[in-house]
């Protein structure tokens, strides 16, 4: 049987395990086991972090929604269900969206909820 040398394979893992970890500090960027161990734990991480921006993003509208609808004298749970009630579609991001961009069409929706 031949003699197979593993040293080349390792090698080219092992720095492709090191590159992921540039910008790590101290032997998490430098020895192996270390950094295999804080790329598991990046991954993880980044995943959880992909499902929490959802959540952060939707509680960031529903806050700005809340505090626009209060000036206009309105609680945020009443204009939710008036628009319900009234049939206008539109999610809380493009109502967000409307009260940085466009006060005048938020006014006309909140006036419209107002007489449901």
């Amino acid at each position: 049987m031949t003699r197979v040398k593993r040293g080349l394979v390792s090698k080219r893992k092992h720095n492709k395990l090191l590159d992921g970890t540039k910008g790590y500090r101290g032997t998490k960027r430098r020895l192996i086991r270390v950094a295999h161990e804080a790329t598991l734990h990046a991954g993880a991480y980044a995943f959880h972090g992909r499902k929490r921006k959802k959540r952060d993003f939707r509680s960031l509208w529903i806050t700005r929604i809340s505090e626009a609808v209060k000036i206009e004298g309105i609680s945020y749970s009443k204009f939710i269900y008036g628009l319900k009630k009234s049939n206008i579609n539109l999610d809380r991001k493009i109502l967000s969206d409307l009260i940085l961009n466009d006060q005048a069409t938020f006014k006309s929706i909140v006036e419209k909820v107002k007489q449901v």
